[in-house]
């Protein structure tokens, strides 16, 4: 399958063709131009000029006009050139299991380090990532939670000190997969650098049973809930109420396991859950098949009512976003979502391979492109975009 590129939104498009029109009806009339906020262009000068200027803000509504033809020499559409970026958007060596976030004009970035250290990127453009010196924002020597730093993921919410920055994720004992936990860092501001510090394991049984992929959901009424997975001979997700970001209030329930043929690549498995809320729906992405197979790939789950109600997650029938191999994408999961920084646009982020033998380890990427929505109000995630591939930075940039 050919890779379908991703268009610029066309709020973008309609605005650099205006500035254009401005720009070519004014040098033909003799105007004197003013860029004022936001590159909207002003005319200062004659009577001469004024007419010019009138002509460009005519030329202007014709460029603005759905369908109306581009001004002579102006380029044809596409990504602007200042905010244009290619995946991937981290290239690694610690690039799997992403986060991002925007946050008062700067983008963070967080991902799987399989140490005992999280480090974070920042860069006031998406793919400025690249190029950003991960900073190291917290260390732990704890032997019973030191090591295999997987799945991080950044969320501001209120808890019990004010609003904070909560880090979630999984970690183990050195050398031993078979003892990951899920764990909860707070920060000590509204800084998503931190510091942090240590808060809590979250256990919602009291056992100590393995357990990773965590995430938050805030409903509209407030209440906090945590997702994350399980293995029970299949890897299952399971929602639980919270009584603070690491405190669970009662044990969770399952609400998505296994059971379409394009969940059992290899393995079993529904993890990573991602929490998608637009226009009044709760929607719930989760990774599916094993990560050791170009067969990872995204499921959606969509909840219709009590969160601790099973019976309310639907779960759809097919895959929403899986391999490309055209564009050499594969195994393409575990991902998070962030909103544009004029907050019009939704961006899913997620890791890839580049080859179909690679699995589970540093060969994965991180890797981001918008999402658009049917007409039925469900998300469409089109197919993962070529490496290489120029895309339009988030709008807003």
């Amino acid at each position: 399958m050919t890779p379908t590129p991703t268009p610029t939104p066309p709020r973008r498009r309609r605005r650099h063709r205006r500035l254009l029109a401005v720009l070519l009806a004014a040098a033909v009339g003799g105007t004197a131009l003013l860029l004022g906020p936001g590159g909207q262009a002003a005319t200062a000068g004659t009577d001469a000029g004024r007419d010019g200027g009138a002509t460009a803000q005519a030329a202007a509504d014709a460029a603005d006009t759905p369908g109306a033809p581009t001004a002579p020499g102006a380029p044809a559409d596409g990504p602007s050139p200042t905010a244009a970026f290619t995946n991937p958007v981290v290239p690694g060596p610690n690039a799997a299991d992403p986060s991002i976030v925007h946050h008062e004009g700067a983008y963070y970035h967080i991902a799987t380090t399989w140490a005992s250290h999280w480090e974070i990127r920042t860069a006031p453009t998406l793919g400025g990532l690249a190029s950003a010196d991960p900073v190291t924002v917290y260390e732990e020597s704890a032997p019973e939670r030191c090591c295999n730093f997987w799945a991080p993921e950044l969320h501001l919410l209120d808890g019990p000190n004010g609003q904070r920055w909560y880090l979630t994720y999984s970690a183990g004992v050195a050398q031993d997969i078979d003892h990951q936990n899920v764990h909860v860092l707070e920060s000590a501001g509204t800084d998503p650098m931190g510091p942090y510090t240590y808060k809590g394991q979250v256990d919602p049984y009291g056992d100590d049973r393995w357990m990773i992929d965590s995430t938050y959901l805030t409903t509209d009424n407030g209440e906090l809930y945590m997702l994350y997975s399980f293995w029970e001979g299949t890897q299952n997700i399971y929602v639980a109420p919270m009584e603070n970001p690491w405190t669970p209030a009662s044990p969770g329930v399952r609400i998505a396991t296994p059971t379409h043929d394009w969940e059992m690549s290899g393995a079993g498995v529904n993890e990573g859950p991602a929490v998608l809320q637009h226009d009044g729906r709760t929607f719930v992405t989760f990774s599916a098949s094993h990560c050791d197979t170009p067969d990872y790939k995204l499921g959606l789950l969509e909840l219709t009512g009590d969160p601790m109600d099973p019976g309310a997650w639907r779960k759809f029938p097919e895959p929403v976003f899986e391999r490309n191999d055209a564009a050499g994408v594969y195994g393409p999961g575990h991902n998070q979502f962030f909103t544009s920084p004029d907050g019009t646009e939704t961006w899913v982020v997620y890791h890839a391979n580049p080859s179909a033998s690679d699995g589970c380890g540093a060969s994965r990427t991180t890797r981001a492109q918008p999402i658009t929505w049917n007409e039925d109000g469900t998300p469409e995630f089109g197919v993962p975009v070529a490496p290489g591939e120029e895309l339009a930075g988030p709008s807003g940039e």
